[in-house]
């Protein structure tokens, strides 16, 4: 992982983004210590991906009917 300043994190912002995109991290260091990290995102954690999951297998448990029997408020319930 490359380390930066965070001056030079903010002369080269564009070119920090463009690495991260391709899957590059960063530590930006501020006085010697580390402020934080600038990375690709994770977009498939375990979380996210057991969610799908779940979400996935009760829609598929749902009878497809076809039928329009709710109304537009009962979605938008508060």
């Amino acid at each position: 992982m490359k380390t930066v300043t965070a001056a030079e994190a903010n002369r080269r912002f564009s070119a920090i983004l463009r690495d991260a995109s391709q899957g590059k991290e960063m530590t930006i260091v501020s006085r010697g210590k580390p402020v934080a990290v600038i990375g690709p995102v994770k977009t498939e954690g375990p979380d996210r991906k057991i969610a799908k999951e779940s979400l996935i297998g009760r829609l598929k448990r749902n009878n497809i009917s076809g039928d329009r029997n709710w109304t537009r408020n009962e979605l938008y319930d508060d």
